[in-house]
């Protein structure tokens, strides 16, 4: 299952950032093929972002060229921004019980 992790700098407030979030988290709730978003906040070093799960690589790719990543590149509140891409290792991520609904019932 693909993982996209997406970072950026913050030129807002953590409590700024954090509205917007609450904003939007529906429509990222919403996004077909996400099996789930964790939401990430560094306030000391004002940075923020991301990690999906994603049931394709199809759904991730969707994702990137869809509204909501449009919406995020041109926020002047937010710079920096970087999106990779992963892939799980089922093996290992079993074993320290990664959140990874596949391997939830083995």
């Amino acid at each position: 299952m693909p993982i996209l992790q997406i970072n950026f700098k913050l030129n807002m407030s953590p409590d700024e950032y954090r509205n917007i979030c609450e904003s939007i988290a529906q429509a990222v709730a919403d996004v077909p093929g996400l099996v789930w978003k964790i939401w990430l906040l560094n306030e000391q070093d004002g940075e923020a972002g991301g990690i999906h799960l994603f049931q394709d690589e199809q759904s991730l790719a969707a994702y990137l060229a869809g509204p909501i990543i449009h919406q995020i590149k041109s926020l002047p509140q937010l710079r920096e921004i970087s999106a990779k891409r992963f892939e799980t290792i089922p093996e290992v991520t079993v074993v320290t019980r990664g959140p990874i609904p596949a391997l939830a019932a083995t």
